[in-house]
């Protein structure tokens, strides 16, 4: 019965990085596989509670975009610049550099902060968890800190 509850834990302690993960995807991809993507700045002009968006100024030879819409977040204000990379195909951009980066794999940092306990409690393995713990929580003390 041990081997099965332990089982159990470990695959809801793997399906919940695993969504972190997948989560993460969808934005660090374009941060971390930026070459042959539009880069460029944009001046965030006004924010609803969950998008921004702002003029756009490509960095080199590129489509020229009057505006750009970004995803909220603490770090961006009325007036802010912000280095971005353009999805392609689409008027969204996503923060470029180690910021862009760090908010881009917030879920993963709060499925290791998740699991952590689910590995202490239910595997009763307390060093693993305090590694998840402490490599969730680092990650999004990191993303506060670089936005």
């Amino acid at each position: 019965m041990t081997h099965l509850r332990n089982a159990a834990v470990a695959l809801v302690v793997l399906l919940l990085v695993v969504a972190g993960g997948w989560a993460s995807w969808g934005t660090a991809q374009h941060v971390l596989l930026s070459k042959g993507r539009e880069h460029g700045t944009l001046t965030v002009t006004g924010c609803t509670e969950e998008r921004c968006s702002g003029r756009y100024v490509p960095e080199g030879p590129s489509v020229t975009r009057r505006t750009l819409t970004i995803e909220r977040s603490v770090a961006a204000e009325k007036g802010v610049t912000i280095p971005v990379v353009v999805k392609p195909g689409t008027d969204e951009g996503v923060r470029a550099g180690w910021g862009g980066g760090l908010h881009a794999w917030l879920p993963l940092g709060g499925a290791l902060l998740l699991a952590a306990p689910l590995v202490a409690g239910g595997l009763r393995m307390t060093r693993a968890a305090w590694s998840l713990a402490g490599a969730g929580g680092a990650l999004l003390v990191a993303a506060f800190f670089a936005l």
